[in-house]
């Protein structure tokens, strides 16, 4: 058990028995009157949006979930199907993807987060290389400044095709690098 005043941000802890993800944590008050968190949280099982405030005294149980590689195998409406290397084959729902869905690729290695013996989401690396499929030329004279242009990047999800901000000089068919937890473009990928 930890008291609110521990908790960090991307800690899970139990609310009335459910497991949460604080996502953003704002701190009011004074350490004459007490401090209060509130916290922005999302349902692990559902992804369920929650916001509430707690005392610094509050005691919450943190919870460590289990993570095992897996790669992506294929979509089975309205399922996502996980392979790891024991063949053992995990079905994780889109809504519980959330921006992993803009990524993934056929075979792509990730990581499946487990709560309680089920396969809930999924880890991307850190850094991912993908192909640009389709960008707009530069235009001439629009070079001042950080200029940038939208480039839609390869997966394995036709409908499911994201858009990175890259600079102008990146064309259609370069592979660049991408930031899987800001979703921004690092640099292009030379062989």
């Amino acid at each position: 058990m930890k008291f609110a005043k521990e908790i960090r941000v991307g800690n899970i802890i139990m609310v009335d028995g459910k497991p949460f993800i604080v996502l953003r944590s704002d701190v009011n008050g004074s350490s004459r009157t007490g401090f209060t968190y509130k916290w922005k949280m999302k349902n692990l099982l559902t992804n369920a949006p929650l916001e509430n405030v707690f005392r610094g005294d509050d005691k919450f149980d943190v919870v460590v979930l289990d993570k095992k590689p897996v790669t992506y195998s294929y979509f089975a409406d309205p399922l996502y199907v996980f392979m790891d290397e024991e063949y053992n084959q995990y079905e994780i729902e889109e809504e519980n993807l959330g921006e992993a869905l803009n990524y993934l690729k056929d075979g792509m290695e990730c990581e499946a987060v487990f709560y309680d013996g089920k396969a809930i989401s999924v880890e991307l690396p850190i850094t991912i290389a993908r192909q640009i499929v389709y960008s707009e030329p530069a235009v001439k004279g629009n070079t001042s400044g950080n200029v940038l242009k939208e480039a839609r990047i390869e997966n394995a999800i036709e409908s499911k095709q994201y858009t990175v901000q890259v600079p102008l000089f990146v064309d259609q068919g370069d592979t660049i690098e991408i930031d899987t937890r800001t979703n921004e473009y690092k640099r292009v990928v030379r062989n």
